[in-house]
């Protein structure tokens, strides 16, 4: 069973203050009293109410000067408000609205209309609270799916504008695109001169959004001509980095295992190395992609 609403009435005219309490209490709701603007802003200090209802006219803080300062308060600004005052010039009105009030009761006040108002303004804030919490939870799983998928996924529409990412994908985009801005495709990105390979998937039968899947090309034989290697030991090297033998390295590269082996103890002296494995370990250490730790 739904507790009852808490709901605070400021008012220092006895009469009204006495018709909104016996209406407001008979409908099981929780009633708390201030008689002026600051007595409501110190109780706001201890209690929160789900609603307010402020009087406009009272002495040392008027109920426009109180409302504007209850709603500074981030954590009371979400309180909905609604004056009563038997002021009913427009100018008043939106001085009202103005100062964040959601309605305007005018006085003498008909205790049914009361009664109809703060359920209607109550529901609605039940409402906001229910989507604020939906949506939190929302972003907090999205946010968790982000950080645990290993792959760099980017769902966009067709203008570009990207609706989810990975954290993966996101770090890849601001390697690469210097001058990418979060929740915008770079304009490179689906070139054929682009430094990422896309891999692009649609749903059958519409268009409207993409997923795109982003890769970086695997560093080849030429990544190796840093270590001063000349442009046939870069290729052997790299084939001897995924595990080739001698004869295998010839046949995929056409020539001799001689000259293989040839070309495997220049780059051990080149390189100051003696054993396979480590010349193995030096290439991989150029042609292995980045950590997916340095993504974090």
């Amino acid at each position: 069973m739904n507790s009852p609403a808490k709901v605070l009435v400021v008012d220092d005219t006895p009469a009204n203050l006495s018709l909104v309490l016996e209406a407001l209490a008979g409908s099981g709701h929780d009633v708390l009293v201030a008689e002026d603007g600051l007595s409501a802003l110190a109780l706001l200090e201890h209690t929160l109410p789900d609603l307010i209802l402020l009087d406009v006219v009272m002495p040392q803080l008027d109920g426009f000067a109180t409302c504007a300062r209850l709603k500074a308060n981030p954590a009371w600004a979400g309180i909905p408000v609604l004056f009563m005052t038997a002021h009913d010039a427009p100018e008043d009105k939106v001085r009202a609205f103005t100062a964040g009030a959601v309605d305007y009761i005018l006085k003498p006040v008909h205790p049914p209309e009361v009664l109809a108002r703060v359920n209607a303004h109550l529901q609605i804030r039940a409402l906001q609270r229910t989507l604020a919490d939906e949506l939190a939870l929302r972003l907090d799983a999205e946010n968790q799916l982000s950080r645990s998928l290993d792959r760099a996924v980017v769902l966009a529409d067709t203008a570009g504008r990207i609706v989810f990412s990975t954290r993966l994908a996101e770090a890849l985009l601001h390697r690469h695109f210097p001058d990418y801005a979060p929740g915008t495709l770079p304009r490179g990105l689906r070139r054929d001169d682009s430094p990422l390979r896309v891999r692009c998937f649609t749903e059958a039968g519409r268009n409207d959004f993409a997923l795109l899947m982003l890769e970086e090309p695997a560093p080849g034989p030429g990544a190796l001509l840093r270590l001063g290697l000349t442009a046939r030991e870069a290729e052997v090297l790299y084939w001897l980095a995924q595990g080739k033998s001698n004869p295998d390295i010839a046949t995929i590269l056409g020539t001799s295992v001689r000259t293989v082996h040839k070309h495997v103890e220049n780059l051990f002296r080149k390189l100051g190395l003696e054993t396979r494995n480590a010349a193995a370990l030096t290439a991989l250490e150029i042609l292995r992609p980045p950590s997916r730790s340095s993504f974090s």
